[in-house]
């Protein structure tokens, strides 16, 4: 691996801004190989040199993966000035320079965000040609019943002429307000919303529940986030419990 600058290495893997990095530099807590370095330009191999701050080894992670319930009222954006983002919940410890929401969901709607800074990532989990399909839970107004589920699974037809890909309707709680589950492989502007706009039935409230085969962390509280296992990454690859049947 290419040496990097020792500031802008530990400002990445979340010790604060180039600013603060800096001035710990100098303090004299932070050693490569065992030798205190005072500079913040000092060139080091994250992956090869032993580096410590304050007597703390530095586990180097060349990107970052969080699980976030996202609570209603956040917009999914990595900044901005007028309203309180998804990466502006997360706990200084686990900020990055690059991290931003993989996918975004409504301001109003709530459930599982994955946020990262790895940008292949990502874009592999968001293209539909990957077929990760991710499910929601919804309540609308109106019962839904088996002409509104074929109709989901030959492809709704936005109201605007945009086509979407077929995707699975399932009734889980029966009555005037229902509580649906929807699985869908595409992620367009409010595509839930507007598909289920088509067949006349309004959304009340939208959770996202699982990602390919990641199910979001009942233990998080809403606003709440933390670190994915390796083998909560590989379950994003996984098909989910209630994959959309293909032709």
């Amino acid at each position: 691996m290419a040496k990097q600058r020792l500031d802008k290495l530990l400002a990445n893997q979340g010790f604060g801004s180039r600013t603060e990095v800096g001035k710990l530099i100098r303090s004299g807590t932070v050693q490569v190989e065992g030798k205190t370095v005072r500079c913040p330009s000092f060139a080091c191999d994250p992956e090869k040199d032993n580096i410590t701050i304050a007597g703390e080894t530095l586990l180097y992670r060349p990107f970052i993966y969080l699980m976030m319930n996202k609570p209603a009222g956040v917009l999914s954006a990595s900044r901005d000035h007028r309203a309180k983002t998804v990466v502006d919940l997360v706990p200084e410890h686990l900020r990055r320079k690059d991290l931003f929401p993989a996918g975004r969901l409504d301001k109003d709607t709530t459930g599982l965000l994955i946020l990262t800074d790895d940008g292949q990532m990502a874009h592999r989990m968001l293209s539909p040609k990957k077929g990760i399909e991710k499910v929601y839970h919804v309540r609308v107004e109106g019962e839904v019943g088996k002409e509104q589920q074929d109709r989901f699974a030959k492809g709704i037809i936005l109201a605007d002429g945009t086509a979407c890909l077929p995707a699975r309707l399932d009734v889980l709680e029966e009555g005037h307000t229902p509580l649906l589950r929807v699985v869908i492989m595409e992620g367009k502007y409010h595509q839930i919303k507007r598909m289920l706009g088509v067949i006349g039935r309004p959304v009340l409230s939208l959770q996202r529940v699982s990602i390919g085969g990641l199910k979001l962390d009942e233990t998080l509280c809403q606003g709440e986030c933390r670190e994915l296992t390796a083998e909560e990454i590989e379950e994003i690859w996984k098909r989910c419990p209630y994959p959309i049947e293909r032709n």
